[in-house]
């Protein structure tokens, strides 16, 4: 099985936020698009990737558009991943027993991550780190929020065209 493909439906889902409360994704696209980042605390190319993610949510984290991490860990571990690269958007927890949403989106891989628009329909669908996905997303936060592109990268960053999940 491979992660769900741009042009798909995404998987309605509510699952427990780590700071409290539940995260319903349809409630979430009435407001506007979602960009749900799968990830494992012990993955390498999450731990590269989070914090640009976190760049995008300063950029452009509002009413057009929420970032949310979808965390494969439990609790603890997933608190401690957070503290440690600095990631303030909302994070969810999909239940390491069972990975039901994770299933849904047909994961194999982490970090795998989709961009869902308002009528839930796919329109990024990313696994790994690709330049060029997370390029297309910051282009489409920003139009998203009829606002000028942001710069995502800084120089000295190392920033790779490609590092697999």
């Amino acid at each position: 099985m491979t992660a769900l493909r741009e042009g798909t439906k995404a998987p309605d889902f509510s699952l427990p936020a780590l700071n409290g409360g539940t995260f319903s994704l349809q409630a979430a696209l009435q407001r506007g698009q979602v960009v749900a980042v799968f990830f494992k605390v012990s993955c390498p190319i999450c731990q590269y990737a989070f914090p640009f993610f976190e760049r995008l949510r300063k950029a452009y984290g509002g009413e057009k558009a929420a970032i949310v991490g979808i965390s494969q860990d439990d609790k603890h571990n997933t608190a401690a991943f957070l503290k440690e690269y600095g990631v303030t958007f909302p994070v969810l927890l999909d239940d390491p027993a069972s990975y039901v949403v994770s299933n849904a989106y047909g994961l194999t891989n982490v970090p795998s991550w989709f961009l869902i628009a308002q009528d839930a329909g796919i329109k990024i669908s990313s696994v790994g780190w690709v330049r060029a996905d997370v390029e297309d997303l910051n282009r489409r936060l920003a139009d998203a929020n009829r606002t000028t592109l942001r710069r995502l990268f800084r120089p000295g960053d190392d920033v790779r065209d490609y590092s697999p999940g």
